[in-house]
């Protein structure tokens, strides 16, 4: 199969494809995901092609938060998505399917932002919104806010913004990856290669930077 922009860009409901009764009922689970990819190691498409559907838009996000532009983080996920076919062979299934896939994002996305540091794209990042679409800004309530709110709104934003980019890397990493991607301080540990005890001291490290410098924001 010849990857290209069309086949990642559709998002999960043009790239799942139907499985093979021989997956399971639970291929969603993180064995699930391993036994998927070890499919696609043999040269199944379809399983290929179901883990790029599950996982596109929320590789897409977490790099979107790395660098701050989306077109750069669409570039960057279809670089992730060729890195996985091209390795499809030598997977093996040592670890969750997911650390994998994330550890490839991360080193893609940490890369980026150090070679491109001061050419980050002023797009906004908004600490509290769960589940948003990649790039896009939250719901707002059915009140439209004052000049005044709207301006302070702003300017909480380029601060959690900037304070977050000034954490450590792997601090920054972890915030990431536990506060968006909604991953468990084993599963972040697996990414970065700590033990869950040391993720949850570089976790504790970076929320109570961010709680004294965000102190007049929050």
């Amino acid at each position: 199969m010849v990857l290209d922009k069309p086949s990642l860009g559709g998002g999960a409901a043009s790239l799942a494809v139907p499985l093979p009764a021989a997956f399971g009922r639970n291929v969603t689970d993180p064995e699930g995901d391993a036994a998927v990819m070890l499919r696609a190691a043999q040269g199944d498409e379809a399983a290929f092609n179901y883990l790029a559907g599950k996982y596109h838009r929320p590789i897409i996000s977490f790099l979107f938060r790395m660098v701050h532009n989306q077109a750069v983080a669409e570039e960057l996920a279809q670089d992730v998505f060729l890195r996985v076919y091209r390795a499809r062979e030598s997977y093996r299934a040592e670890a969750r399917f997911s650390t994998w896939l994330y550890r490839i994002a991360t080193n893609l996305g940490v890369n980026y932002a150090r070679d491109n540091k001061n050419e980050r794209s002023a797009q906004t990042v908004y600490l509290d919104a769960p589940d948003e679409e990649t790039g896009a800004k939250p719901d707002v309530a059915d009140t439209s806010p004052d000049a005044e709110e709207l301006i302070l709104r702003n300017e909480r934003t380029k601060a959690i913004r900037a304070h977050v980019d000034a954490l450590p890397e792997r601090q920054r990493m972890a915030v990431l990856m536990h506060k968006y991607q909604g991953m468990d301080y084993k599963q972040i540990g697996e990414v970065l290669k700590l033990s869950e005890s040391a993720t949850k001291s570089l976790l504790f490290r970076a929320y109570q930077t961010l709680r004294t410098t965000l102190k007049d924001f929050v």
